[in-house]
């Protein structure tokens, strides 16, 4: 037989857990079980948010043909920027490097892979003459204008 101390225990070890589970601060059980079903209610509201925006993707055909990954991050002296698509085009990667030249960026160093799909990773500084004026959100719409100005795609 399970003593009342060994229940409580249990319980309260429950409790703990459902508390750690859900972010909760609260000490008293009642308000751990509100916080849990507030838990509950936002990753419901949530996920319908995701398959919503799945269906309205599936709809435009988006899934198809996903669009690039451009991400660019800061860098002390210049910029890493790193592209990805799942599928290659030719004359992407001189499209690319144009808009380098084009915003005033030196390619320090670049890793491009274009046998089934495109990637590239450089490092990017700007040259000397340049005034400094160039941000992350420059580079990155640069590049997704290359990338949709490219012969081909």
């Amino acid at each position: 037989m399970v003593s009342r101390e060994q229940k409580r225990a249990s319980l309260h070890e429950k409790l703990q857990i459902l508390r750690t589970l859900t972010h909760s601060h609260a000490v008293n059980k009642m308000s751990i079980i509100s916080d849990a079903s507030t838990y509950i209610k936002d990753l419901k509201q949530k996920i319908a948010a995701l398959n919503k925006e799945l269906g309205c993707a599936k709809n435009m055909n988006i899934c198809e043909e996903p669009s690039p990954v451009v991400r660019v991050q800061v860098l002390d002296k210049g910029f890493l920027i790193n592209v990805f698509m799942d599928k290659n085009s030719p004359g992407l990667l001189s499209s690319i490097l144009q808009a380098f030249d084009e915003l005033g960026l030196t390619v320090i160093e670049a890793r491009a892979s274009c046998s089934n799909s495109f990637r590239l990773e450089a490092v990017g500084g700007e040259h000397e003459e340049a005034d400094g004026g160039i941000d992350a959100n420059a580079v990155e719409l640069a590049v997704m204008q290359a990338i949709k100005s490219t012969p081909g795609k």
